[in-house]
């Protein structure tokens, strides 16, 4: 033992923190309705979606290096790849051209997928960052104006 002093941090029983909230109020609901075992039980999914998320982003870092050149990605290639794979790289893509992860949310993941998928002739995406992303002669490309 280090004997090391506790700390009881006060935000962990503070209601303006979604996370105290979620822990004070609605786990012990939960656990009255479903029966123990409801924390234990969401521990352990959420270890194994874990364990799938490293998977898909280690199959999208290979299928990236398949599609990617100098050019950008190769539209092609990419719609032959499952969604949640083609999302990662598309996502990374933009990442890596400059667009904060932190303000690319799911509705720009799914706009530079239609791009791939649901192609029409449609005009560039403006992603969070000034990053543009535009699809020609089934290529996309990430660029800062």
């Amino acid at each position: 033992m280090l004997d090391l002093p506790v700390w009881d941090d006060p935000h962990n029983t503070d209601p303006a923190y979604t996370r105290a909230r979620v822990r004070h109020e609605v786990l012990p609901v939960l656990e009255k309705h479903l029966g123990g075992g409801v924390v234990e039980a969401l521990a352990r999914t959420a270890r194994l979606f874990r364990d799938d998320a490293d998977a898909l982003d280690a199959w999208a870092a290979q299928v990236e290096a398949d599609v990617a050149d100098a050019d950008g990605l190769d539209a092609g290639k990419l719609a032959e790849v499952p969604p949640a794979v083609r999302r990662r790289v598309l996502r990374r893509a933009a990442i890596r051209a400059g667009s904060p992860a932190g303000d690319l949310f799911a509705r720009h993941v799914e706009a530079m997928d239609q791009l791939v998928t649901d192609w029409h002739g449609q005009g560039p995406l403006h992603l969070p960052g000034a990053v543009e992303l535009r699809r020609r002669s089934g290529r996309l490309a990430f660029r800062r104006p």
